[in-house]
């Protein structure tokens, strides 16, 4: 369970990093996978299963734009373990 300052610190994140790539016109190529799964922090409708999956893909997009912007500022082994880890959260969703 999420308590209310993680809750609230999640959600400031995201819409920070979310006016960020709005405001460089990113947004639609960079967070395309994010925005399909239609689950935001509030969503308690959702799975924990679902609600982390979504993280993993948000943090796998925060580091590619990082990477983007100031190459090799994160490692090749990150990325690939987040790459890693959002396909492990989606098999949990159909396995769930």
């Amino acid at each position: 369970m999420v308590s209310a300052a993680g809750f609230t610190f999640s959600k400031s994140v995201k819409r920070y990093i979310l006016k960020y790539l709005a405001e460089n016109d990113q947004i639609k190529n960079d967070c395309s996978e994010y925005i399909s799964l239609k689950i935001s922090p509030h969503h308690i409708h959702k799975t924990k299963a679902e609600h982390k999956h979504a993280i993993f893909v948000l943090c796998k997009i925060i580091a590619q734009v990082i990477n983007e912007k100031d190459e090799n500022s994160i490692p090749d082994n990150v990325c690939n373990s987040l790459t890693d880890l959002v396909e492990r959260s989606q098999n949990d969703i159909k396995m769930a």
